[in-house]
């Protein structure tokens, strides 16, 4: 790709969006959340003062992957700012309020002067960027200034625009990076092939991050008093077509508990699923009534999770978990939440971008499956508690303590280097 070519693709993404924004209430927050960014930034920033660090996430995903490295920092380096930035709503509207950053933006959309006005206000001292996306104008920007960048949990596969004939703008970007720290061998290796060779193998921090989450767990009162006694499956991250895969197996076996945590949580959608789960109620009622004894002895079997926040704790309470995204296109959620609680995972078909699932398919901690019946047929077989299931979950638990560590190799690099400063 040309930088002419890059440079109409932003124009035509940003005219599509502002089309889009009309009638999607995700593209109009997109819209919104970037008018008059430059002025709320310089006003936020111009009353602190110190070095600052930088952390830019696509979405929530890659933010839970940045987290630990963050508050690293602001533990252990409370002389520097943090400053979070997201591109996508679902990242930025639930880590909007996030108390480990000083501040928490979305990033404007590419091109030179966006980028080279964000980048004065900013004035970062390190910038860190996880995982994905790759902007041409930021990291061109950022590399002239000779600022350390830093790309964490990198993961790259060979149908990337990275190793293609016509990748050449691509691989400009990834040369701007001053260290990258990628997931496994064989991204290394990709990027080694490409003449990159400024490269750790550090693992993903993904790892650490549920690690931690489950070590510091807060019980929910409420969702214990619906589980006690009975067997649970919890759902969580599903879309429309895992709860279709989900709903014969939990209308007609009401000796189990069911938690669904969908992934889209709007009105409209959790009236669809009322009308797909029955008897089922939804967690906000539950949790104004569940104290209530009669009401409580007499409730239904299957609970929709009608917030967002609560998922990662929710699998504390699960013996098989669920995880929503392997039947349709936009990818198979985190499944590390569950398996770090010992609980063995059932998902969908694709997960062919997410390696970390196919090697817990390996390690036997977790199951794929094609279509309702074979959802079925394993969930029974591992409802019966029986050896292979306890070896499943011992597997899964596992699983996830064998690969912690990436967090502290990524800070041990950044403290020899002195990128920190005491």
């Amino acid at each position: 790709m040309s930088l002419l070519l890059y440079n109409l693709f932003l124009l035509f993404y940003r005219l599509a969006l502002g089309i889009a924004a009309r009638f999607n209430p995700k593209a109009r927050l997109w819209v919104d959340g970037r008018q008059d960014w430059e002025n709320r930034l310089r006003s936020a920033l111009d009353k602190q003062h110190g070095p600052l660090v930088w952390m830019h996430c696509a979405s929530l995903g890659e933010f839970e992957q940045g987290r630990p490295i963050i508050e690293h920092i602001r533990k252990n380096h409370p002389q520097y700012r943090i400053l979070v930035s997201f591109f996508s709503p679902s990242g930025f509207e639930i880590r909007k309020n996030y108390s480990g950053a000083d501040h928490v933006c979305y990033l404007p959309l590419d091109g030179a002067k966006a980028s080279k006005k964000f980048i004065e206000i900013v004035s970062p001292d390190l910038v860190i960027w996880i995982k994905y996306e790759f902007w041409y104008h930021y990291l061109s920007r950022l590399n002239a200034l000779k600022t350390p960048v830093l790309l964490v949990s990198g993961l790259f596969r060979p149908g990337q625009p990275f190793f293609k004939w016509f990748g050449r703008l691509h691989r400009h970007m990834l040369s701007c990076f001053s260290q990258l720290f990628v997931q496994d061998q064989d991204s290394r290796q990709l990027l080694g092939k490409i003449g990159i060779r400024n490269v750790i193998v550090s693992g993903d921090t993904r790892y650490d991050r549920v690690s931690a989450i489950a070590g510091n767990f807060v019980p929910i009162e409420a969702i214990g008093a619906f589980t006690a006694n009975h067997k649970v499956i919890v759902a969580g991250s599903t879309w429309p077509e895992d709860e279709e895969e989900l709903d014969h197996f939990a209308n007609t076996n009401p000796q189990y508990r069911f938690i669904i945590a969908p992934h889209e949580t709007s009105e409209a959608h959790i009236r669809e699923m009322e009308r797909l789960f029955h008897p089922v109620i939804r967690y906000s009622r539950w949790e104004k009534e569940w104290t209530n004894e009669s009401f409580r002895q007499n409730h239904p079997h299957i609970m929709i999770i009608d917030n967002i926040g609560m998922l990662s704790r929710l699998y504390h309470y699960a013996d098989i978990a669920y995880i929503g995204g392997g039947f349709g296109g936009d990818g198979l959620h985190n499944i590390l939440e569950a398996a770090v609680y010992g609980v063995p995972v059932i998902h969908g078909p694709n997960y062919d971008r997410f390696p970390e699932a196919a090697d817990l398919i390996n390690a036997g901690g977790s199951y794929a499956v094609s279509n309702a019946l074979e959802l079925e047929s394993k969930l029974n077989d591992l409802l019966m508690g029986d050896n292979a299931y306890h070896l499943a979950c011992q597997a899964a638990g596992r699983f996830v303590q064998e690969r912690k560590g990436a967090t502290a190799k990524i800070i041990h690099y950044m403290e020899e280097n002195r990128l920190l400063t005491s």
